[in-house]
């Protein structure tokens, strides 16, 4: 059999790697890009902050139900929509991209954050010290090894694990079926977390896992097919935003995500100069 003709069946193919190199590549430049996770300064959460005031960002922030209601005068320099802020506003969470934010204070964002009923705002300044410091993403070359073909197995009803954040604080983690797929002749399952565009997302912890890499990853397969058929490419494991930044409240692999085998696939660590 041709190489290429053992790489296909090993759920690679001739383009594979090419592929995934500029995967990888824009993954970088994602990262560094001015609001990328590198720039989050900040996660300040309102409950924490009972006056009002909200450590480095301008303005004066109260939680009023369903809204945030920030005030404002001329000398704190933040626009609402690109129009300048003198008064208040009522602001609902931000779902958008970072560079969509409503808040603006100068170069930075704003964003507004909800979990679990409680609000927060994040300040992202291009600025950062860690943007600066950023060299690359340490990752291992792509190997066809570690795309193999898996199998989604939906729960009849989506269920609600908790588990540790980032943050040290326990949240819940909404999951939708398990993966189950095989890599060297062993057999794995992940809990998965199915996104509103029926995309998958694993929360996971290897062998490597502390141990030439980061503590645990992220994986994104694409949306299973009608039969639950769906690649899985450890090749893509994922940094999640908490390598880059220790203001994001990631959560932590749930019970069972944790593999045994030794996934030397994929993003490893970041990479200061």
């Amino acid at each position: 059999m041709s190489t290429d003709a053992q790489q296909q069946e090993r759920g690679g193919g001739p383009d594979a790697a090419q592929e995934w190199r500029r995967w990888h590549e824009g993954r970088v430049a994602a990262v560094a890009a001015p609001y990328g996770p590198l720039s989050l300064t900040g996660t300040h959460w309102l409950s924490d902050y009972p006056e009002g005031r909200l450590p480095a960002v301008p303005g004066h922030w109260r939680e009023d139900g369903d809204a945030v209601v920030l005030t404002a005068a001329p000398q704190d320099g933040v626009a609402v929509d690109g129009t300048p802020l003198t008064g208040e506003v009522r602001l609902g969470a931000d779902r958008g991209l970072i560079d969509d934010s409503r808040l603006t204070a100068g170069r930075r964002r704003l964003v507004v954050l909800r979990r679990e009923g409680l609000w927060a705002v994040r300040d992202f300044d291009p600025d950062a010290p860690a943007r600066h410091a950023f060299s690359t993403i340490e990752a291992t070359p792509y190997d066809p090894r570690w795309s193999v073909p898996g199998t989604f197995r939906p729960y009849g009803d989506d269920r609600t694990v908790r588990v540790a954040n980032a943050d040290g604080v326990e949240r819940g983690l909404g999951l939708g079926g398990e993966l189950a797929f095989t890599v060297d002749g062993q057999q794995h399952t992940l809990q998965v977390a199915v996104e509103p565009d029926g995309s998958l997302w694993a929360v996971f912890a290897d062998a490597t896992s502390g141990n030439g890499s980061y503590r645990f990853r992220f994986l994104r397969p694409a949306a299973p097919d009608g039969e639950g058929r769906v690649e899985v490419d450890l090749n893509r494991a994922l940094l999640p935003p908490c390598a880059f930044a220790d203001h994001f409240i990631c959560p932590f692999p749930p019970p069972g995500n944790t593999l045994t085998a030794a996934v030397a696939a994929g993003e490893r660590n970041r990479v200061d100069t």
